[in-house]
């Protein structure tokens, strides 16, 4: 893990505080951020794709992801 990834005290401090579906909804609303973002990416690489091929590119890459 590089340096700048490590949790700093105040982010640890600040997911402590939070309740159980506090922390769940904050990964939902990432895990989904990122998707669109992974979208608008093939987008600009794959102009040429319809919005399928796009919607499919993602939910590959989302099930292949490995933590």
């Amino acid at each position: 893990m590089l340096a700048d990834e490590q949790s700093g005290a105040e982010q640890v401090a600040v997911l402590r505080q939070m309740t159980p579906a506090q922390r769940w909804n904050a990964a939902y609303r990432l895990y989904w951020t990122m998707r669109r973002h992974k979208a608008a990416f093939l987008r600009s690489r794959h102009p040429d794709w319809s919005d399928q091929q796009v919607e499919a590119a993602v939910r590959e890459n989302f099930s292949d992801a490995r933590t």
